[in-house]
């Protein structure tokens, strides 16, 4: 823990030398409360890559909560027919956008008890869009997240649930903040789930992983 700041920025600094897409991402959406909705939403199972490449054209067409509303259920599956299960996200996207003004007045709650709340939001979404929008210190953990805290040494669990959980006790309110989206883009780009970049890693001292492959 004592020297988790500065693997963060070791971390940051790589890999947006190596233009990881989340950093893409978080361009596109610049702290846009709809924009980071649909992101979120449209994100499992879905590199960010290919939302990257869809979703421009996705946002020229729909510009806020009450355009998804009302729009026709076709036309979101068309602009969005290239992602993993783009059927059901299209039908989430609409119910939530629709709840998101009937019971929330169209802006996205602040606390989590209430966004989970929302159709097609989960536990990890919904931290996702929190911290994103609001700077709340929650951590969302991926498959990238847990590779990496576990490879790190950080935890030591098997399951995502186990990581998660671990991770909201022991992290300090300021890097829960980062800890997402920093290890995301380090797991785009060097720490693959097969064949991580050890080689060119800036981070590898501090690595379990690595010291265990040097010790066989």
């Amino acid at each position: 823990m004592k020297y988790l700041n500065k693997i963060l920025k070791l971390m940051e600094i790589q890999s947006k030398k190596l233009n990881a897409p989340i950093y893409k991402k978080l361009e596109i959406v610049n702290k846009n409360p709809f924009k980071i909705f649909v992101f979120a939403i449209l994100s499992p199972r879905t590199k960010d890559e290919t939302l990257i490449k869809i979703l421009p054209k996705f946002f020229s067409k729909f510009k806020d909560f009450k355009d998804l509303a009302n729009a026709n259920l076709n036309e979101i599956e068309d602009l969005i027919k290239n992602i993993g299960l783009y059927k059901q996200k299209a039908k989430r996207l609409k119910n939530a956008a629709k709840e998101i003004i009937e019971k929330y007045n169209g802006k996205i709650p602040n606390k989590l008890e209430e966004i989970v709340k929302i159709s097609g939001i989960g536990n990890k979404v919904g931290k996702v869009i929190l911290n994103e929008l609001y700077n709340l210190p929650y951590v969302a953990v991926d498959t990238h997240v847990h590779r990496i805290s576990n490879r790190l040494g950080i935890v030591n669990t098997k399951r995502v649930e186990e990581t998660e959980k671990i991770l909201e006790e022991i992290l300090p309110k300021e890097i829960k903040i980062k800890y997402n989206r920093t290890f995301v883009a380090f797991g785009q780009t060097v720490c693959l789930p097969k064949n991580p970049k050890c080689n060119i890693c800036k981070i590898k001292k501090f690595c379990k992983y690595v010291i265990f492959k040097t010790i066989l």
